[in-house]
Protein backbone atom coordinates (compact mmCIF):
# COMPACT_ATOMS: atom_id res chain seq x y z
CA UNK A 1 0.00 0.00 0.00
CA UNK A 2 3.12 2.34 0.99
CA UNK A 3 1.19 4.34 3.45
CA UNK A 4 1.79 3.97 6.58
CA UNK A 5 1.91 6.86 9.60
CA UNK A 6 -1.03 8.85 9.74
CA UNK A 7 -2.41 11.62 11.52
CA UNK A 8 -6.05 11.77 12.68
CA UNK A 9 -8.00 15.22 13.63
CA UNK A 10 -11.35 14.86 14.45
CA UNK A 11 -13.70 16.60 17.20
CA UNK A 12 -16.27 14.09 17.09
CA UNK A 13 -14.65 10.77 19.22
CA UNK A 14 -17.06 8.05 18.16
CA UNK A 15 -15.79 8.46 13.97
CA UNK A 16 -12.52 9.39 15.48
CA UNK A 17 -12.01 6.06 17.85
CA UNK A 18 -14.00 4.18 14.70
CA UNK A 19 -11.63 5.03 11.97
CA UNK A 20 -8.62 4.71 13.98
CA UNK A 21 -9.74 1.00 14.62
CA UNK A 22 -10.14 0.76 10.97
CA UNK A 23 -6.99 2.36 9.39
CA UNK A 24 -4.97 0.35 12.68
CA UNK A 25 -6.71 -2.93 11.30
CA UNK A 26 -4.85 -1.81 7.53
CA UNK A 27 -1.34 -1.94 9.23
CA UNK A 28 -1.19 2.07 9.36
CA UNK A 29 0.36 3.75 12.19
CA UNK A 30 -2.36 6.20 13.70
CA UNK A 31 -1.69 9.63 15.75
CA UNK A 32 -4.92 10.52 17.01
CA UNK A 33 -5.91 13.47 18.79
CA UNK A 34 -8.95 16.16 18.35
CA UNK A 35 -8.98 19.72 16.47
CA UNK A 36 -8.81 21.75 19.59
CA UNK A 37 -5.43 20.09 20.96
CA UNK A 38 -3.78 20.26 17.36
CA UNK A 39 -0.45 21.83 18.30
CA UNK A 40 1.51 24.42 16.20
CA UNK A 41 4.65 23.05 16.46
CA UNK A 42 5.92 20.99 13.74
CA UNK A 43 5.69 17.53 14.02
CA UNK A 44 7.42 14.56 12.68
CA UNK A 45 6.12 13.59 9.02
CA UNK A 46 3.12 11.89 7.61
CA UNK A 47 2.01 10.27 4.82
CA UNK A 48 -1.37 11.10 5.22
CA UNK A 49 -3.83 13.39 7.00
CA UNK A 50 -7.42 12.55 7.69
CA UNK A 51 -10.02 15.28 9.12
CA UNK A 52 -13.04 14.95 9.54
CA UNK A 53 -15.64 17.64 8.04
CA UNK A 54 -16.29 20.26 11.29
CA UNK A 55 -17.90 23.79 11.08
CA UNK A 56 -14.45 25.44 11.89
CA UNK A 57 -12.72 22.95 9.16
CA UNK A 58 -11.52 26.00 6.71
CA UNK A 59 -9.42 27.22 9.86
CA UNK A 60 -8.38 23.74 10.58
CA UNK A 61 -7.05 23.34 7.10
CA UNK A 62 -5.29 26.65 7.10
CA UNK A 63 -3.62 25.32 9.97
CA UNK A 64 -2.75 21.77 8.65
CA UNK A 65 -1.64 23.10 5.19
CA UNK A 66 1.15 25.39 6.99
CA UNK A 67 2.30 22.75 9.37
CA UNK A 68 2.21 19.99 6.97
CA UNK A 69 2.45 20.70 3.83
CA UNK A 70 3.59 17.86 1.96
CA UNK A 71 1.07 14.94 3.31
CA UNK A 72 -1.84 14.44 1.53
CA UNK A 73 -4.98 15.82 2.86
CA UNK A 74 -8.15 13.44 3.16
CA UNK A 75 -11.53 15.16 4.12
CA UNK A 76 -13.63 12.50 6.27
CA UNK A 77 -17.54 13.86 5.71
CA UNK A 78 -20.85 12.69 5.88
CA UNK A 79 -22.43 11.00 2.96
CA UNK A 80 -25.70 13.41 3.26
CA UNK A 81 -23.99 16.70 4.16
CA UNK A 82 -26.30 19.24 5.77
CA UNK A 83 -24.49 21.84 3.97
CA UNK A 84 -22.07 21.90 0.88
CA UNK A 85 -17.79 22.39 1.53
CA UNK A 86 -17.03 25.73 2.10
CA UNK A 87 -15.97 27.55 -1.22
CA UNK A 88 -12.53 26.05 -3.06
CA UNK A 89 -11.71 23.66 0.48
CA UNK A 90 -11.94 20.10 -2.41
CA UNK A 91 -9.15 21.77 -3.98
CA UNK A 92 -7.17 22.22 -1.17
CA UNK A 93 -7.43 18.22 -0.49
CA UNK A 94 -6.05 15.06 -2.23
CA UNK A 95 -8.96 13.01 -1.44
CA UNK A 96 -13.19 13.26 0.29
CA UNK A 97 -14.33 10.22 1.82
CA UNK A 98 -18.07 9.55 2.48
CA UNK A 99 -18.29 8.38 5.84
CA UNK A 100 -19.55 5.41 7.37
CA UNK A 101 -17.25 3.74 4.79
CA UNK A 102 -16.30 0.43 4.30
CA UNK A 103 -13.08 -1.68 4.02
CA UNK A 104 -12.56 -1.49 0.14
CA UNK A 105 -13.42 2.16 -0.06
CA UNK A 106 -10.80 3.34 2.58
CA UNK A 107 -8.72 0.72 1.02
CA UNK A 108 -8.78 2.31 -2.19
CA UNK A 109 -8.38 5.93 -1.24
CA UNK A 110 -5.44 5.09 0.44
CA UNK A 111 -3.52 3.26 -2.50
CA UNK A 112 -4.72 6.50 -4.51
CA UNK A 113 -3.15 8.68 -2.74
CA UNK A 114 -0.06 6.46 -1.94
CA UNK A 115 0.12 6.70 -6.37
CA UNK A 116 -0.05 10.39 -5.65
CA UNK A 117 -3.25 10.97 -7.75
CA UNK A 118 -5.33 13.40 -5.96
CA UNK A 119 -8.74 11.85 -6.12
CA UNK A 120 -11.99 12.31 -4.46
CA UNK A 121 -14.15 9.09 -2.99
CA UNK A 122 -17.84 8.62 -2.93
CA UNK A 123 -18.65 11.98 -3.05
CA UNK A 124 -20.89 14.61 -4.41
CA UNK A 125 -19.16 16.78 -7.38
CA UNK A 126 -18.62 20.44 -6.32
CA UNK A 127 -19.99 23.33 -8.27
CA UNK A 128 -18.67 25.80 -6.51
CA UNK A 129 -15.95 26.52 -9.72
CA UNK A 130 -17.62 25.19 -12.50
CA UNK A 131 -19.29 27.62 -14.44
CA UNK A 132 -19.58 31.27 -14.80
CA UNK A 133 -22.72 32.64 -13.89
CA UNK A 134 -24.63 35.33 -16.61
CA UNK A 135 -25.25 35.64 -20.01
CA UNK A 136 -24.10 38.64 -21.26
CA UNK A 137 -21.80 39.30 -24.43
CA UNK A 138 -18.75 39.94 -22.54
CA UNK A 139 -19.69 36.45 -20.05
CA UNK A 140 -20.09 34.63 -23.72
CA UNK A 141 -16.92 35.74 -25.24
CA UNK A 142 -14.64 34.73 -21.91
CA UNK A 143 -15.97 31.71 -21.48
CA UNK A 144 -15.44 30.78 -25.20
CA UNK A 145 -12.04 31.93 -24.76
CA UNK A 146 -11.73 29.62 -21.70
CA UNK A 147 -12.80 26.35 -23.74
CA UNK A 148 -10.40 27.33 -26.60
CA UNK A 149 -7.41 27.69 -24.29
CA UNK A 150 -7.66 25.19 -21.08
CA UNK A 151 -7.27 22.00 -23.13
CA UNK A 152 -2.97 23.72 -23.85
CA UNK A 153 -0.45 23.70 -22.00
CA UNK A 154 -0.13 27.44 -22.72
CA UNK A 155 0.71 30.41 -20.10
CA UNK A 156 -2.68 32.73 -19.44
CA UNK A 157 -2.29 35.98 -18.22
CA UNK A 158 -5.38 37.19 -16.69
CA UNK A 159 -6.60 40.72 -16.22
CA UNK A 160 -9.13 42.80 -14.98
CA UNK A 161 -10.18 44.80 -12.18
CA UNK A 162 -10.24 43.22 -8.21
CA UNK A 163 -13.36 41.43 -7.39
CA UNK A 164 -14.16 40.31 -11.00
CA UNK A 165 -13.89 36.56 -10.39
CA UNK A 166 -10.19 36.32 -11.82
CA UNK A 167 -9.90 33.07 -9.89
CA UNK A 168 -12.55 31.44 -10.77
CA UNK A 169 -11.59 32.04 -14.38
CA UNK A 170 -8.24 30.09 -13.21
CA UNK A 171 -10.15 27.18 -11.49
CA UNK A 172 -12.28 26.68 -14.86
CA UNK A 173 -9.02 26.43 -17.12
CA UNK A 174 -7.63 24.10 -14.63
CA UNK A 175 -10.84 22.09 -14.47
CA UNK A 176 -11.54 21.83 -18.55
CA UNK A 177 -7.44 20.76 -18.43
CA UNK A 178 -6.10 17.60 -18.93
CA UNK A 179 -4.15 18.32 -15.92
CA UNK A 180 -8.00 18.49 -13.61
CA UNK A 181 -6.57 15.66 -11.84
CA UNK A 182 -3.72 16.78 -10.41
CA UNK A 183 -3.19 20.02 -8.20
CA UNK A 184 -4.06 23.49 -8.43
CA UNK A 185 -2.34 25.36 -6.16
CA UNK A 186 -2.78 29.28 -5.77
CA UNK A 187 -0.55 32.02 -5.02
CA UNK A 188 -1.32 35.52 -3.72
CA UNK A 189 2.02 37.32 -4.47
CA UNK A 190 0.68 40.65 -3.11
CA UNK A 191 0.05 39.43 0.12
CA UNK A 192 3.44 37.57 0.79
CA UNK A 193 6.54 39.64 1.72
CA UNK A 194 9.26 39.64 -0.62
CA UNK A 195 11.77 38.27 1.21
CA UNK A 196 9.60 35.66 2.18
CA UNK A 197 8.62 34.52 -1.38
CA UNK A 198 10.91 32.74 -2.64
CA UNK A 199 10.67 30.02 -0.07
CA UNK A 200 6.93 30.34 -0.67
CA UNK A 201 7.73 29.23 -4.49
CA UNK A 202 10.58 27.43 -4.62
CA UNK A 203 11.00 25.79 -0.95
CA UNK A 204 14.01 25.63 1.22
CA UNK A 205 16.18 23.16 2.88
CA UNK A 206 16.60 22.61 6.77
CA UNK A 207 19.15 25.03 8.13
CA UNK A 208 18.62 27.81 4.98
CA UNK A 209 18.04 30.75 7.02
CA UNK A 210 16.74 31.72 11.10
CA UNK A 211 13.65 29.01 11.56
CA UNK A 212 14.01 27.00 8.79
CA UNK A 213 13.58 24.03 11.43
CA UNK A 214 12.72 21.47 8.51
CA UNK A 215 12.90 21.29 4.73
CA UNK A 216 9.59 22.52 3.22
CA UNK A 217 8.36 22.11 -0.17
CA UNK A 218 7.33 24.90 -2.16
CA UNK A 219 4.17 25.69 -4.57
CA UNK A 220 5.89 25.00 -7.42
CA UNK A 221 6.50 21.17 -6.08
CA UNK A 222 2.92 21.06 -4.89
CA UNK A 223 1.89 22.38 -7.88
CA UNK A 224 4.00 19.49 -9.82
CA UNK A 225 1.77 18.30 -12.77
CA UNK A 226 -0.95 20.58 -12.26
CA UNK A 227 -1.24 24.34 -12.90
CA UNK A 228 -0.17 27.06 -10.35
CA UNK A 229 -1.96 30.62 -9.89
CA UNK A 230 0.20 33.24 -9.44
CA UNK A 231 -2.65 35.52 -8.23
CA UNK A 232 -1.52 39.55 -8.21
CA UNK A 233 1.51 38.91 -10.43
CA UNK A 234 1.86 42.61 -10.83
CA UNK A 235 2.87 43.03 -7.12
CA UNK A 236 5.84 40.95 -7.26
CA UNK A 237 8.97 42.40 -6.52
CA UNK A 238 11.24 42.72 -9.29
CA UNK A 239 14.12 39.98 -7.61
CA UNK A 240 12.00 37.69 -7.58
CA UNK A 241 10.37 38.81 -11.41
CA UNK A 242 13.96 37.62 -12.16
CA UNK A 243 14.06 34.15 -10.45
CA UNK A 244 10.31 33.46 -11.88
CA UNK A 245 11.53 34.36 -15.25
CA UNK A 246 14.57 31.88 -14.91
CA UNK A 247 11.83 28.81 -14.34
CA UNK A 248 9.79 29.83 -16.95
CA UNK A 249 12.32 29.31 -19.81
CA UNK A 250 13.97 26.63 -18.40
CA UNK A 251 11.16 24.54 -16.20
CA UNK A 252 13.59 24.28 -13.33
CA UNK A 253 14.25 25.54 -10.06
CA UNK A 254 16.91 24.98 -6.63
CA UNK A 255 15.17 25.07 -3.04
CA UNK A 256 16.46 28.28 -1.10
CA UNK A 257 19.51 26.75 0.73
CA UNK A 258 20.03 24.00 -2.30
CA UNK A 259 22.13 23.75 -5.46
CA UNK A 260 20.40 20.49 -6.78
CA UNK A 261 18.04 21.45 -10.04
CA UNK A 262 14.64 20.71 -9.56
CA UNK A 263 12.61 19.62 -12.76
CA UNK A 264 8.63 20.87 -12.85
CA UNK A 265 5.84 20.30 -14.91
CA UNK A 266 3.57 22.69 -14.25
CA UNK A 267 1.32 25.35 -16.06
CA UNK A 268 1.12 28.69 -14.70
CA UNK A 269 -1.77 30.92 -15.18
CA UNK A 270 -1.11 34.49 -13.60
CA UNK A 271 -3.38 37.04 -12.79
CA UNK A 272 -3.73 41.51 -11.83
CA UNK A 273 -5.45 43.94 -11.91
CA UNK A 274 -2.28 46.64 -12.65
CA UNK A 275 -1.66 47.58 -16.21
CA UNK A 276 1.27 45.99 -16.68
CA UNK A 277 2.34 47.91 -19.36
CA UNK A 278 1.93 50.99 -17.01
CA UNK A 279 4.22 49.06 -14.87
CA UNK A 280 7.00 48.29 -17.73
CA UNK A 281 6.89 52.40 -18.19
CA UNK A 282 7.57 52.84 -14.73
CA UNK A 283 10.05 50.42 -14.30
CA UNK A 284 8.11 48.22 -11.58
CA UNK A 285 7.80 45.17 -13.98
CA UNK A 286 9.68 43.18 -16.70
CA UNK A 287 9.03 43.59 -20.18
CA UNK A 288 10.51 40.21 -20.93
CA UNK A 289 8.44 38.35 -17.93
CA UNK A 290 5.33 40.37 -19.14
CA UNK A 291 6.29 38.47 -22.93
CA UNK A 292 6.99 35.62 -21.36
CA UNK A 293 3.42 35.36 -19.30
CA UNK A 294 1.35 37.64 -21.84
CA UNK A 295 0.83 34.28 -24.32
CA UNK A 296 -2.77 33.89 -23.94
CA UNK A 297 -4.70 37.62 -21.92
CA UNK A 298 -7.76 36.72 -21.07
CA UNK A 299 -9.92 40.01 -20.01
CA UNK A 300 -12.31 39.58 -17.17
CA UNK A 301 -14.88 42.33 -17.70
CA UNK A 302 -16.27 44.60 -14.81
CA UNK A 303 -19.70 44.04 -13.71
CA UNK A 304 -20.58 47.38 -14.91
CA UNK A 305 -19.85 45.98 -18.46
CA UNK A 306 -22.52 43.33 -17.77
CA UNK A 307 -24.99 45.05 -15.64
CA UNK A 308 -27.81 42.54 -17.19
CA UNK A 309 -26.06 39.47 -15.79
CA UNK A 310 -27.16 41.08 -11.76
CA UNK A 311 -30.17 39.29 -11.61
CA UNK A 312 -29.16 36.20 -12.34
CA UNK A 313 -25.54 36.57 -10.08
CA UNK A 314 -28.62 37.41 -7.42
CA UNK A 315 -30.02 34.68 -7.88
CA UNK A 316 -27.05 32.37 -7.89
CA UNK A 317 -25.53 33.77 -4.39
CA UNK A 318 -28.67 33.63 -2.98
CA UNK A 319 -29.15 29.98 -3.82
CA UNK A 320 -25.61 29.04 -2.55
CA UNK A 321 -26.85 30.82 0.64
CA UNK A 322 -30.26 28.58 0.61
CA UNK A 323 -27.88 25.67 0.12
CA UNK A 324 -26.12 26.70 3.08
CA UNK A 325 -28.72 27.47 5.22
CA UNK A 326 -28.16 30.72 5.92
CA UNK A 327 -31.61 32.28 4.89
CA UNK A 328 -34.18 32.05 1.99
CA UNK A 329 -33.78 35.54 0.97
CA UNK A 330 -35.20 37.61 -2.40
CA UNK A 331 -35.23 40.66 -4.30
CA UNK A 332 -37.99 42.20 -5.91
CA UNK A 333 -37.86 42.92 -9.73
CA UNK A 334 -37.79 47.01 -8.78
CA UNK A 335 -34.38 45.76 -6.51
CA UNK A 336 -32.94 44.16 -9.18
CA UNK A 337 -33.66 47.21 -11.54
CA UNK A 338 -31.86 49.36 -9.03
CA UNK A 339 -28.94 47.14 -8.47
CA UNK A 340 -28.41 47.74 -12.14
CA UNK A 341 -28.09 51.06 -12.27
CA UNK A 342 -25.43 50.80 -9.68
CA UNK A 343 -21.95 51.25 -10.92
CA UNK A 344 -20.13 48.66 -8.50
CA UNK A 345 -16.73 49.91 -8.13
CA UNK A 346 -15.98 46.63 -6.31
CA UNK A 347 -17.51 44.10 -9.21
CA UNK A 348 -18.89 40.46 -8.29
CA UNK A 349 -17.46 40.74 -4.95
CA UNK A 350 -19.20 43.82 -3.72
CA UNK A 351 -22.40 41.99 -5.19
CA UNK A 352 -21.81 39.28 -3.09
CA UNK A 353 -21.04 41.27 0.29
CA UNK A 354 -24.66 42.96 -0.04
CA UNK A 355 -26.26 39.53 -0.78
CA UNK A 356 -24.72 38.03 2.84
CA UNK A 357 -25.90 41.47 4.42
CA UNK A 358 -29.41 41.41 2.39
CA UNK A 359 -29.43 37.57 4.03
CA UNK A 360 -28.67 38.86 7.34
CA UNK A 361 -31.28 41.70 7.60
CA UNK A 362 -34.16 39.84 5.69
CA UNK A 363 -32.96 36.09 6.80
CA UNK A 364 -36.51 34.29 5.00
CA UNK A 365 -37.94 37.74 3.57
CA UNK A 366 -38.16 39.99 0.28
CA UNK A 367 -35.90 43.02 0.12
CA UNK A 368 -37.96 45.76 -1.78
CA UNK A 369 -35.81 48.83 -3.69
CA UNK A 370 -36.09 50.68 -0.10
CA UNK A 371 -34.56 48.06 1.88
CA UNK A 372 -31.10 48.53 0.10
CA UNK A 373 -28.76 50.25 1.78
CA UNK A 374 -28.32 53.91 1.28
CA UNK A 375 -25.94 54.27 -1.20
CA UNK A 376 -28.11 52.61 -3.30
CA UNK A 377 -31.30 55.01 -2.72
CA UNK A 378 -29.80 57.75 -5.08
CA UNK A 379 -30.59 54.92 -8.22
CA UNK A 380 -34.36 54.54 -7.31
CA UNK A 381 -36.54 55.78 -9.67
CA UNK A 382 -40.48 56.34 -9.31
CA UNK A 383 -41.41 53.05 -10.89
CA UNK A 384 -39.28 51.29 -8.60
CA UNK A 385 -41.91 53.05 -5.62
CA UNK A 386 -44.19 50.26 -4.94
CA UNK A 387 -46.98 49.35 -2.16
CA UNK A 388 -44.65 48.13 0.87
CA UNK A 389 -45.65 45.94 3.99
CA UNK A 390 -44.66 46.85 7.03
CA UNK A 391 -45.63 43.48 9.50
CA UNK A 392 -44.20 45.74 12.22
CA UNK A 393 -46.34 48.86 11.69
CA UNK A 394 -48.36 49.21 15.12
CA UNK A 395 -51.41 51.04 12.99
CA UNK A 396 -53.15 49.35 10.39
CA UNK A 397 -54.54 51.26 7.77
CA UNK A 398 -57.60 50.67 5.13
CA UNK A 399 -54.76 48.95 2.93
CA UNK A 400 -54.23 46.01 5.58
CA UNK A 401 -50.70 46.96 6.32
CA UNK A 402 -49.16 48.43 3.09
CA UNK A 403 -47.99 51.78 3.45
CA UNK A 404 -48.13 53.75 0.25
CA UNK A 405 -44.82 55.42 -1.21
CA UNK A 406 -44.28 59.24 -0.58
CA UNK A 407 -45.32 61.33 -3.74
CA UNK A 408 -41.96 62.28 -5.47
CA UNK A 409 -41.69 66.10 -5.39
CA UNK A 410 -41.60 66.32 -8.96
CA UNK A 411 -44.69 64.47 -9.05
CA UNK A 412 -45.17 61.62 -11.43
CA UNK A 413 -47.86 60.69 -13.93
CA UNK A 414 -50.95 58.71 -11.88
CA UNK A 415 -52.22 56.08 -14.68
CA UNK A 416 -48.26 55.00 -15.47
CA UNK A 417 -47.80 54.64 -11.63
CA UNK A 418 -50.93 52.83 -10.86
CA UNK A 419 -50.34 50.32 -13.88
CA UNK A 420 -46.75 49.67 -13.11
CA UNK A 421 -47.78 49.22 -8.97
CA UNK A 422 -50.22 46.72 -10.65
CA UNK A 423 -48.18 45.05 -12.62
CA UNK A 424 -45.46 44.90 -9.95
CA UNK A 425 -48.08 42.95 -7.56
CA UNK A 426 -48.73 41.29 -9.82
CA UNK A 427 -45.42 39.79 -10.68
CA UNK A 428 -45.08 39.33 -7.00
CA UNK A 429 -48.38 36.79 -6.76
CA UNK A 430 -47.23 34.73 -9.82
CA UNK A 431 -43.22 34.29 -8.05
CA UNK A 432 -45.01 33.32 -4.72
CA UNK A 433 -46.96 30.60 -6.65
CA UNK A 434 -45.05 29.05 -8.30
CA UNK A 435 -46.51 31.00 -11.75
CA UNK A 436 -50.18 28.97 -10.84
CA UNK A 437 -52.43 31.55 -11.93
CA UNK A 438 -55.72 30.57 -10.39
CA UNK A 439 -53.92 30.67 -6.77
CA UNK A 440 -52.10 33.99 -7.63
CA UNK A 441 -55.93 34.81 -8.25
CA UNK A 442 -56.69 33.70 -4.95
CA UNK A 443 -53.90 35.81 -3.36
CA UNK A 444 -54.76 38.67 -5.51
CA UNK A 445 -58.62 38.52 -4.45
CA UNK A 446 -60.20 38.44 -7.87
CA UNK A 447 -61.82 35.93 -10.51
CA UNK A 448 -58.87 33.76 -12.48
CA UNK A 449 -60.24 35.39 -15.49
CA UNK A 450 -59.88 38.77 -14.65
CA UNK A 451 -56.37 37.81 -13.74
CA UNK A 452 -56.07 36.07 -17.24
CA UNK A 453 -57.13 39.28 -19.02
CA UNK A 454 -54.29 41.54 -16.97
CA UNK A 455 -51.83 39.31 -17.89
CA UNK A 456 -52.36 39.71 -21.63
CA UNK A 457 -52.43 42.97 -21.13
CA UNK A 458 -48.84 43.67 -19.09
CA UNK A 459 -47.26 40.52 -21.70
CA UNK A 460 -46.45 38.64 -18.41
CA UNK A 461 -46.45 34.98 -18.13
CA UNK A 462 -45.55 32.16 -15.12
CA UNK A 463 -43.89 29.29 -15.28
CA UNK A 464 -47.31 27.10 -15.21
CA UNK A 465 -48.99 30.06 -16.71
CA UNK A 466 -50.38 29.65 -20.24
CA UNK A 467 -52.97 32.93 -21.29
CA UNK A 468 -55.03 31.14 -24.51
Amino acid sequence: MGLRRILLLQSDSALLTELRIILRFLDCEVIACDLDTLRDETEPEFDAIFVGVDDDIEKVILRIVELYRQAPLVLVMDKSPTRPLPAGLENRASAVLAWPTNHAALSACLEKISRGAPEVVNVRPSELFRSLTGASAAVQRTRKLIQQVAPSDATVLILGESGTGKEVIARNLHYYSARRSKPFVPVNCGAIPGELLESELFGHEKGAFTGALSSRQGRFEMAEGGTLFLDEIGDMPLSMQVKLLRVLQERCFERVGSNRTIQCDVRIIAATHRNLEEEIGRNRFREDLYYRLNVFPIDVPSLRERLEDVPTLVEDLTARLKAEKRGDMRLTPAALRVLQRYHWPGNVRELANLIERLAILFPNGVVDAADLPEKFQQYVKPEDATLRREPNAESVSATDGLVLARLPGEGLDLREHLNNLECELIKQALDECNGVVAHAANLLKMRRTTLVEKLRKYGLRGEETTVI
